[in-house]
């Protein structure tokens, strides 16, 4: 592996790692329980791992499609497992599109206003 991706891999680990134990943290005082360095560990390790998996289906997916780019629909595929996951992915889904979609319907309001006010003068 060359030198900047083992580095960027250190990184991404490192940052994992951090969240977690925040995360960790949190729910600790919420809970009034305590992590140990160990489990906080782990579960970063097993984090991580998880996210290599998904990276590697979603790629999959992808590639099954004839596509050299991710798309929601892997996404949605990826998290079938997962009800609770699945069905929040979907619900963001549909909420990106209406914003796309509002998008579109102003950009095209502006582009007739536009050409409105060009053919009147």
């Amino acid at each position: 592996m060359p030198v900047d991706e083992d580095e960027t891999l250190q990184r991404l680990k490192a940052a994992i790692h951090f969240t977690v134990g925040r995360l960790c943290q949190k729910i600790g005082e919420d809970h009034q329980r305590a992590f140990s360095r160990q489990a906080i560990a782990a579960i970063a390790e097993t984090t991580f791992r998880q996210c290599d998996i998904f990276a590697k289906d979603l790629e999959a997916f992808a590639r099954h499609a004839k596509r050299s780019t991710v798309t929601a629909e892997d996404v949605k595929l990826a998290a079938r497992r997962s009800t609770a996951l699945s069905i929040y992915i979907q619900n963001k889904s549909e909420e990106l599109n209406q914003e796309q979609n509002l998008k579109k319907k102003n950009t095209g309001k502006r582009k007739s206003r536009d050409t409105e006010e060009e053919s009147r003068e």
